[in-house]
């Protein structure tokens, strides 16, 4: 679909901009990640601050040190002599002013401050031999504009990008407006225009400046941002379901005799999932579900549920994990339930030997392989399923999109099922996947023991040691979790921060005190080696198993009660709630300590006093999310989710429901997208270049 016309005049390449040469060219494309910047690409990019500036006609002594605005009249240039500075005399309302320049220059002092004119500059008074001056004040325009902070590389100057982005702004004009009057009221939010100059400061007119402007502009922006998103992912969602695909439908003789067999009963919540995902599966169309559940909330049983309801229709289910120690542990778990039902668990990873391989693709490739479980080779060439029905994909952020897409593609019209142990926001879930239905297990199975979770400065590592001896002599398992695997191998630090402990350095310290039941896995072992580590230290054989994240998700031993996080303060917070998770999965009472070195940063702090305090998943996303940031929740490489220039989604949860209810009432009232609102509409999907949603609208 081509490019609305009114898009032109921001799509043009910056060159275009009188004064942009070859050389400013290349200097933008640095600053602005892109090879061929646009007008677009700099006006998207916001000012990463304001200045507080106080606007003065005349100094008083309570301005010295204070960043100023102050309107002068140059009198006289003096210049330097030697290592004396150059110096121009002033006068703010018959009050005397010296600018002090060093290593200056000249001529460009004489255009910037010729004499006897009345100049504005930027600076911060000080008082010298009872007189006032300014040192290296920067010219300054009118208003409050050059508040704005933008961020710089060398040889581009504040003066030069603003000059830029005034000269951009100026070939940008008003668009048509794509959101209903009603909304933009409610929200007190400005039209499309305006929003972006103000945001960059600048302002028409005597209109004023301030927090409350720029923060309105922003919301705006961001509204204009996350609307584009939702309506991307409804059409894409759209899109999707026009795909046949085989319904699931009717009873399923196999879940219900494994749900009977249980020793237990499911929570509330995994009965609901169970329910809802069967809907899914009875439709004709393809099923696309995220299943959220914190640590220990029994995704694994929910997925097999929906797997054998493949298979009692004659179809092949799939599941795929990232690591291959998780995908032996699942073949084991699901094996263990499904053996009863007369149902052999295959697997497929990349660690199998050549007759292993052959017998699994043989049997995936017949139909007899009903359940297959495996990590990314599922999806390799030479991998051909017989009727292929449901993939589940478990902890899905860790796979990139065309991973996920390619299993999905080994069959014409397959279910899909997205299975991740970090519980996701509500605001990430509607931008990240607006696209999919969402199921939360926010129940734990009965059985699951409290963890009490305690923070020690590392100076109390001899008290760690006695606790950990302690459970050792009582048969239990420990945990200890390292930050790295090995020191580093250069002169410098091993990492930006101090006081990581190395895995392997640890393992040898813990060795020498515990002797052979202290174990070691971390991701640079061979698989046969990770493996074998984890079964030895499942079987009991050791004890004490140091290891790095690779043990993060779903490692499952019961017999763990203890978890050690050495250098807590490196790792992000739902990866601390993650870790913890590895204990307290049996009948025994669990504890976690995190051991930190201090002084503990404001961030770090806050981290290691939240999971102090709680062991909700779903919380302490949510606050996750406030100190890191979507990007680092999520994994936005991996994810697929747009960047977001304006939004933030830890503070802008009501502007996302704002744009996926007024997404959904727009396509209900014109599917089509025609008309005056429907063509705004698709500008904006070109504004923020979610071209896989026009490909969507281009397609019918």
């Amino acid at each position: 679909m081509a490019r609305p016309a009114e898009l032109y005049a921001l799509f043009r390449p910056l060159e275009s901009l009188p004064g942009v040469g070859p050389k400013v060219a290349r200097l933008c494309a640095r600053l602005l990640g892109r090879s061929e910047p646009r007008l677009l690409d700099l006006l998207f990019t916001p000012p990463v601050r304001r200045r507080d500036i106080a606007d003065r006609r005349r100094l008083e002594p309570e301005d010295e040190g204070r960043l100023v605005a102050l309107e002068l009249v140059t009198e006289e240039h003096r210049p330097g002599h030697g290592r004396s500075p150059y110096r121009i005399r002033c006068t703010a309302e018959r009050q005397n002013v010296t600018l002090v320049f060093f290593h200056a220059r000249q001529p460009w002092l004489e255009r910037r401050f010729p004499p006897d004119r009345t100049v504005r500059v930027i600076g911060r008074p000080e008082l010298f031999n009872d007189q006032w001056q300014i040192v290296h004040p920067e010219p300054a325009s009118e208003g409050g504009r050059d508040a704005t902070v933008y961020r710089l590389i060398e040889g581009l100057g504040a003066l030069r990008l603003k000059r830029l982005i005034d000269d951009a702004l100026a070939e940008v004009g008003e668009l048509p407006e794509w959101h209903d009057p009603a909304t933009l009221e409610a929200h007190d939010l400005p039209p499309w225009r305006a929003a972006l100059a103000v945001l960059h400061g600048r302002v028409p007119g005597e209109v004023p400046l301030d927090d409350a402007a720029i923060e309105r502009a922003r919301r705006r922006l961001a509204l204009d941002e996350l609307t584009a998103t939702q309506l991307a992912l409804a059409l894409v969602r759209r899109s999707r379901d026009r795909v046949p695909a085989p319904p699931l439908a009717g009873p399923s003789p196999r879940t219900e005799a494994m749900l009977a067999s249980l020793p237990f009963t499911p929570t509330g919540a995994q009965a609901r999932a169970i329910g809802e995902i069967a809907t899914d599966l009875a439709r004709p169309i393809a099923m696309a579900r995220l299943l959220m559940g914190d640590v220990g909330s029994g995704k694994t049983l929910v997925a097999l549920a929906a797997m054998l309801r493949a298979t009692d229709h004659g179809r092949q289910a799939v599941m795929m994990a990232p690591t291959e120690v998780l995908a032996r542990q699942h073949a084991r778990s699901l094996g263990a339930l499904a053996e009863p039902l007369g149902l052999e668990i295959d697997l497929l990873i990349g660690g199998d030997s050549a007759a292993d391989r052959r017998r699994a693709l043989e049997r995936i490739a017949s139909g007899e392989a009903a359940i297959t479980v495996g990590t990314h080779a599922l999806f390799q060439e030479g991998v051909t399923f017989n009727n292929l029905a449901l993939a589940v994909i478990d902890e899905q952020h860790r796979f990139g999109v065309a991973q996920r897409l390619g299993l999905v593609a080994k069959s014409h019209a397959t279910h899909l099922l997205l299975m991740t142990a970090t519980p996701i926001p509500r605001s990430l879930v509607l931008s990240a996947y607006g696209d999919v239905e969402t199921s939360r297990l926010d129940e734990k199975p009965p059985g699951r023991q409290p963890i009490v979770t305690a923070a020690l400065p590392r100076r109390r590592l001899e008290e760690v040691l006695e606790r950990v001896a302690a459970a050792i002599g009582r048969d239990e398992r420990i945990y200890w979790i390292c930050p790295s695997v090995a020191e580093a191998t250069t002169d410098g630090p091993a990492d930006d921060d101090t006081g990581r402990i190395a895995a392997e350095t640890r393992f040898g310290e813990l060795q020498g005190r515990f002797g052979k039941t202290v174990g070691l896995v971390h991701g640079k072992l061979k698989t046969a080696e990770k493996t074998a580590a984890m079964q030895a230290f499942a079987s009991g054989r050791t004890r004490l198993l140091v290891a790095t994240t690779v043990i993060e998700v779903g490692v499952d031993v019961p017999e763990a009660t203890v978890i050690v996080i050495d250098g807590a303060q490196h790792f992000g917070l739902a990866q601390l709630h993650q870790l913890r998770g590895r204990v307290g999965r049996g009948s025994r009472p669990s504890a976690c300590v995190l051991l930190y070195d201090p002084p503990l940063g404001e961030a770090a702090r806050a981290r290691l006093a939240i999971l102090r305090e709680s062991e909700d998943g779903f919380r302490l996303a949510e606050e996750d999310l406030r100190l890191r940031g979507p990007g680092e929740v999520l994994g936005v490489r991996q994810s697929g989710l747009p960047e977001l220039r304006f939004a933030d989604l830890a503070d802008d949860g009501d502007l996302v429901a704002t744009a996926h209810d007024g997404v959904a009432v727009a396509l209900a009232q014109n599917q089509a997208l025609a008309g005056e609102r429907g063509r705004a509409l698709r500008l904006l999907l070109h504004l923020f270049e979610r071209y896989e949603a026009v490909g969507c609208l281009a397609a019918g």
